[in-house]
Formats: C-alpha cells, structure tokens, sequence
C-alpha cells in the first residue's frame, strides 16, 4: 500500500508545540530528571534530583519526533510505574528543549545547575582534543 510510516504532520507539530514550554506546575509523582545513557528500545537511563538512577520509557508519541541527548533534560511520570511488576521507574512525559524557558519555573531542582555555555569555557593551549580546526592553514 505505498504509505509512508512518518506521523501526520499535524501530529508532529502539536508534539513539537507540547515540548516547546514548558507546564505551570508539576504533579507530586512528576519531576525533572536529566539522561544519562540511551539504553535501546526507547528506554532511557535517567538521573534524579536526588541522584538516583533510574529507567524510563519515552512514549510513542516522542519517538521519531523529538530527539533526546544525552545530558539533557525530561520531565518523568513515576507514579503510573508504581503498581507494574516490570524493571521500569517511569515514564518520560515531556522533553526539556527551551531549557532557558523551563529553568525560571519554581519547580526545577537546584540539584540541576546552569551549565556554562560552550562559548565561555576556558581554550587551554595545548589541548588539541577540545579545540575544533581553525582556518589559519595548518
């Protein structure tokens, strides 16, 4: 039946609007998690405020839309994984893309500091694994 498998492209932009801002408030079962490894199958690896490690899912309605990177930032759903006998914590309900946007909320976690932009790291001589090429005919 010749179809494409790609999501209507309505679908896409009200996913893309969704993550854009972020909610208000959060639920007591909700908080902002940063991720750590990728671990397959749309399973993620993420860290708490409180440091724990634990592994959510990213829902269908993300996958092939949003892209996620490792260090960014979710807001994750733990309570519906409270009851299931399964090795999943939770469930990814947002992805942090505006972080500037997201960080002024009262509900962001002091444990998830500001990184410093790219920009204002210090260049050390000498460490040619850091720097990028530049255009001085090396």
């Amino acid at each position: 039946m010749g179809r494409s498998k790609s999501k209507p492209k309505r679908i896409l932009l009200a996913t893309e609007l969704e993550t854009l801002s972020p909610p208000s408030t959060i639920t007591a079962t909700q908080s902002i998690a940063q991720v750590k490894t990728i671990e397959g199958k749309n399973l993620y690896s993420v860290s708490l405020p409180s440091g724990k490690s634990i592994l959510v899912e990213l829902p269908s309605r993300f996958r092939s839309t949003i892209w996620m990177i490792r260090g960014g930032y979710v807001l994750v759903d733990l309570k519906s994984f409270d009851e299931r006998e399964n090795k999943l914590d939770g469930e990814i309900v947002n992805v942090v893309r505006e972080e500037k946007e997201w960080r002024k909320q009262a509900y962001w976690p002091k444990e998830f500091p500001k990184r410093p932009a790219y920009e204002e790291e210090p260049e050390e001589k000498g460490d040619s694994d850091s720097m990028l090429p530049t255009e001085s005919g090396q």
